[in-house]
């Protein structure tokens, strides 16, 4: 019926990445603040609806990559789309723990629909080479989106912090309901059995990566700079809005408007981040590995420091510099991570070793929460703030590794099989 309503891929590929990153960072600016006042979750709840989230994901993420590798990649999205907003509707119809619980487990299985799915697809209806231009453009339309986000969750949130979470929810499902009206598909080939993603498939890539990495030392030590910043992650994530909200009397901006002053403090972060990458960009030099793990030397203790100077301020304002500072620091751990990962490595196996890193942080995510967990039993957000800043530490070590271990020639990389 909707077969002639069906739009230019490029088209689309841009209202995904548009109308995705406007739901999601207007969600994203209330979640935790909606989490700790309206829903009234501890602390301990607030890390276990974390832990809730990245486990779904974890598990959910092959069985659900069959729909995309065997069927299709477009219903591969639509699905998910369509689950992340309800799950984001329990989520803001419902606060209290449990119904939170199954919030994150439905929309931990949506987002694995959508996870390479949405990349898989734009290749495969504008080839590889229009496909990396337009990842590059989505990137940008997607931050100019996510700004227009945050002031949105600031107008409608004025005197409902759940508003911002259940017109987002409705959001992301109108999404889906569009893209099965306007999307198109004309270059899916199902995959090969051998190729699907299946768990005997994942074991497989996370052991083909793993030999890769052990025939050279940087790269071992950077499977655990990533595990440890997986295991870290998970705390901070949670805990931080909480934080803030049990420590201090937050200043009133717009009226009497919590949401207003997250949103604000989003906005002043992600310009903040624009600037900071830029700078890294000019300074680090991205084909020499010495020069990337020495930054990433940096980052990384300048994440641990503000993270244990963020979890003890009694002042205000100099805990939400240090918060900007964790904010902009983690943002650019990631492109430098990417970087020293791809650093001489065969084109062959490049997929390969950057999936096992994939697989490697949310193990890590997986082990930091229920370990945060037990100490946010305490009751107070301070003890497992420090801990999550301490726990990052351990990656200091292994980054100097790195470093030192670094050859002026790489040995060959193990080929894939």
């Amino acid at each position: 019926m909707f077969s002639n309503l069906k739009l230019n891929a490029r088209f689309v590929y841009l209202f995904i990445e548009f109308s995705a990153s406007m739901f999601f960072s207007m969600m994203f600016v209330v979640t935790s603040l909606y989490e700790a006042t309206v829903a009234g979750l501890t602390p301990v709840q607030l890390i276990l609806v974390g832990t809730t989230l990245e486990l779904s994901a974890f598990l959910f993420e092959v069985p659900t990559g069959v729909v995309a590798d065997v069927f299709s990649r477009r219903l591969s999205i639509i699905i998910g789309y369509l689950l992340m907003g309800v799950g984001f509707l329990v989520e803001g119809l419902f606060p209290a723990f449990i119904p939170i619980l199954l919030a994150q487990v439905i929309w931990g299985l949506g987002y694995t629909f959508t996870s390479g799915a949405t990349q898989a697809w734009i290749s495969d209806e504008v080839g590889e080479e229009d496909a990396n231009k337009l990842f590059l453009r989505g990137t940008q339309v997607g931050l100019f989106a996510s700004l227009i986000g945050m002031g949105l969750a600031a107008l409608i949130g004025a005197n409902s912090v759940a508003l911002p979470l259940q017109a987002g929810a409705l959001g992301v499902v109108s999404i889906g309901v569009i893209l099965a009206i306007i999307m198109p598909e004309t270059g899916f080939q199902p995959t090969p059995r051998e190729d699907r993603n299946t768990w005997q498939h994942m074991w497989h890539t996370f052991k083909q990566g793993l030999d890769t990495v052990r025939a050279r030392p940087r790269l071992m030590n950077i499977v655990f700079i990533g595990l440890f910043y997986g295991i870290y992650s998970e705390g901070f994530d949670r805990l931080w809005v909480k934080h803030l909200l049990d420590t201090f009397t937050l200043p009133v901006i717009f009226g009497n408007n919590q949401v207003a002053f997250f949103a604000a403090l989003r906005v002043v972060g992600t310009v903040l981040t624009i600037f900071v990458v830029r700078f890294v960009e000019k300074r680090v030099d991205s084909t020499s590995p010495r020069a990337i793990g020495r930054a990433v030397l940096f980052v990384t203790a300048g994440i641990s420091i503000a993270m244990l100077g963020f979890a003890v301020s009694s002042l205000l304002i100099l805990s939400l510099v240090l918060y900007l500072v964790i904010d902009a620091l983690r943002d650019v751990h990631g492109p430098l991570q990417t970087a020293w990962v791809n650093q001489k490595l065969n084109p062959k196996v490049r997929a390969t070793v950057h999936s096992m890193f994939g697989q490697v942080d949310a193990i890590g995510q997986v082990m930091g929460g229920p370990t945060v967990a037990v100490l946010a039993a305490l009751g107070t957000t301070v003890v497992p703030l420090v801990t999550s800043g301490l726990l990052l530490t351990p990656a200091l070590w292994f980054v100097s590794r790195a470093n030192a271990d670094e050859p002026d020639v790489d040995p060959e990389p193990v080929p894939a099989d």
